[in-house]
């Protein structure tokens, strides 16, 4: 059982990276593929717990054009399987998660690196009119960006668990802590920074009504997001019907001032 989770762990990686570069079936969202991951290992609520804590650390983040972005699904799998399979908890996902994630940004750099090698030679097979090679060479990219995440998993799916245990032993617990801390700051920057680029002076008022809900009234999440959605939907119907009638009035207006021919 433990070694068809492992394979479906790795498997789950690789197509998460193919995905992200080239499919675009947002199935590389750590609320997605931490689902899944909880599917695998059949814990749920701590896949998902970890899986939107990287979420929040990902708002306000994206690796535009062919910059790099540390990869927060790919933190989530590791994350989620590590609790899940040693039974260390969340915060342990999320301090070993999430280093995984900022060294990704290392091999998604090179894998873009040889990939430009790739386009290269296409480019050559085009101009030599090869081009039942030259449609080959994509598959050697999405090839790539698949080992991209599934080697670093696979690594740490067959020897993670013990080393792993062994590291957190050595460990000193200031350490340990501190990783516990910026796991848990980096939510907050990344709203802040999501936030920075929303029109939040214009509608300040429900961003403090959903403070209060939260803090004080203590409103799950879904039920903030289905007040949320609710008051957008409001919002967006009053918006049309304004613009609406602005045209009608607009409209009205414009007849009134042509006349006819017969006007004085």
């Amino acid at each position: 059982m433990q070694l068809i989770q492992d394979l479906l762990i790795i498997l789950l990686a690789a197509w998460m990276c193919i995905d992200q570069n080239g499919l675009v079936i947002v199935s590389y969202f750590p609320v997605i593929v931490g689902f899944i991951t909880g599917l695998i290992m059949g814990d749920i609520t701590t896949a998902m717990y970890i899986a939107g804590t990287f979420e929040l650390m990902q708002l306000g983040v994206a690796n535009l054009g062919g910059s790099s972005m540390p990869n927060y699904g790919l933190a989530t799998i590791i994350g989620a399987f590590l609790a899940i399979r040693t039974g260390t908890g969340v915060k342990t996902g999320i301090a070993v998660g999430l280093p995984v994630g900022m060294l990704a940004i290392q091999l998604d750099v090179f894998i873009k690196i040889i990939n430009q090698f790739i386009q290269r030679r296409m480019e050559r097979l085009n101009h030599e009119h090869n081009w039942k090679a030259m449609l080959r060479q994509p598959l050697y990219g999405v090839g790539l960006f698949g080992l991209e995440t599934g080697i670093p998993t696979a690594i740490l799916v067959f020897l993670g668990p013990t080393a792993v245990n062994v590291i957190l032993k050595w460990l000193p617990e200031w350490f340990t802590n501190g990783l516990t801390i910026a796991g848990g700051l980096l939510p907050v920057v990344g709203v802040a920074m999501l936030l920075h680029y929303m029109p939040t002076q214009k509608f300040f008022t429900f961003i403090i009504i959903g403070f209060v809900l939260t803090a004080y009234l203590k409103v799950p999440i879904l039920g903030i997001a289905l007040i949320g959605f609710g008051c957008a939907y409001y919002y967006f119907n009053s918006e049309m019907k304004r613009a609406d009638e602005k045209q009608e009035v607009k409209t009205v207006g414009t007849v009134n001032d042509q006349g006819d021919d017969y006007d004085e």
